[in-house]
């Protein structure tokens, strides 16, 4: 019977009675052959434009036998590595190439698996003896498109994301992105609770207090779905050492506004967003917003005469059914207002005046 040649790796199968006197040669070569397939190295130099086809001689050392290997050369489009049909072998593959273009590892009739353009890695792959097939074991340390194909456990390690990064959907959109503040202190911890607990999102840090802000762009605002509940809350005051008769008060930025300075003459409120941005671009029809302003009188009186929403005077609703003809001696005169936008451009302004001595 005359000696064969294994499907894989082509060593010589001797059969019973042949190669008198050259057995242990032949032994010797498959046993380098087997070497090579455990722990062997080729550098293989592609074709610019074709490729390579690994070879696989019978009976001999071949560099597609090799463990591991590295594909060298500059390719100038995209290439086929070409591994024979019917060869069943695991490798470790470097693209070593130079040069912008895709590199694909198959068999000669199937499928296999391919470098993107800018992918210089190293893939663990096999041959299935159809097609050649990517283990997918060194994507995650890999800087190219790495897909997880179950859970992410980070076995009690962080996860480190650089500046400006971002958590993403499936079409590259920002679901998250992360800002970095040199040498920072102060984070977020979210806690997650049991049945009956709310889940909690907190502000942590070394800092003794530390505030928590949420911040709308432009003329955005936060919004609470559902009822909320506050157990403590401040509003922002802006305090103004010069008396002026037309008054703006900014809804965006302010609650209350309080004027240091006596008043000289009566004067005009007009309710805005700010100086960028009307009351109604800031507010949504079936919306309210209240606002005060406070006037410090002396021995003579002067009160609001006019009220206006983005410029355009209207007729307020008074608290007690008419509008006050003067304002109270040595007192602060606290004027509420109550803007109900009803339609664009249109709104019910509430109004009162209260005397604090």
């Amino acid at each position: 019977m005359a000696n064969s040649t294994s499907a894989n790796l082509k060593l010589t199968v001797q059969a019973t009675g042949e190669n008198s006197g050259t057995w242990g040669q032949i032994t010797n070569t498959n046993l380098l052959i087997l070497e090579q397939a455990i722990g062997g190295y080729s550098a293989v130099t592609v074709n610019a434009t074709t490729g390579a086809t690994l070879t696989f001689s019978n009976g001999a050392l071949s560099n597609g036998k090799d463990q591991v290997i590295k594909l060298t050369g500059t390719i100038t489009g995209n290439i086929d590595v070409v591994i024979p049909d019917s060869v069943e072998k695991t490798y470790i593959i470097e693209n070593g190439t130079s040069g912008a273009f895709t590199v694909t590892v198959k068999t000669t009739s199937g499928s296999g698996v391919t470098w993107a353009a800018t992918d210089k890695g190293t893939k663990m792959v096999y041959s299935n003896g159809t097609d050649v097939v990517d283990t997918a074991f060194t994507d995650l340390s890999s800087d190219i498109t790495p897909q997880l194909s179950g859970i992410l456990d980070t076995n009690g390690n962080d996860i480190v994301v650089d500046d400006a990064g971002a958590i993403e959907d499936d079409s590259n959109n920002p679901y998250i992105r992360f800002q970095k503040t040199a040498s920072a202190v102060n984070y977020f911890d979210v806690t997650n609770q049991a049945t009956g607990s709310a889940p909690e999102v907190a502000a942590v840090g070394s800092d003794t207090n530390i505030d928590f802000n949420l911040t709308p762009k432009g003329i955005g605002r936060v919004t609470l779905n559902g009822n909320g509940k506050i157990q403590g809350l401040a509003e922002k005051v802006n305090v103004n050492g010069t008396f002026t008769s037309n008054i703006n008060i900014d809804t965006n930025t302010q609650a209350v506004q309080l004027n240091t300075a006596t008043a000289n003459a009566n004067f005009t409120v007009n309710l805005r967003g700010d100086g960028s941005n009307s009351l109604d671009a800031s507010m949504d029809v079936g919306e309210s917003i209240t606002v005060a302003y406070i006037n410090k009188n002396n021995n003579v009186t002067y009160w609001n005469t006019t009220v206006q929403v983005d410029g355009v005077t209207v007729t307020p609703v008074w608290q007690g059914g008419s509008a006050p003809t003067g304002g109270n001696v040595t007192s602060n005169d606290v004027y509420t207002y109550t803007a109900i936008k009803t339609a664009a451009s249109t709104f019910t302004v509430l109004a009162a005046q209260t005397q604090f001595a």
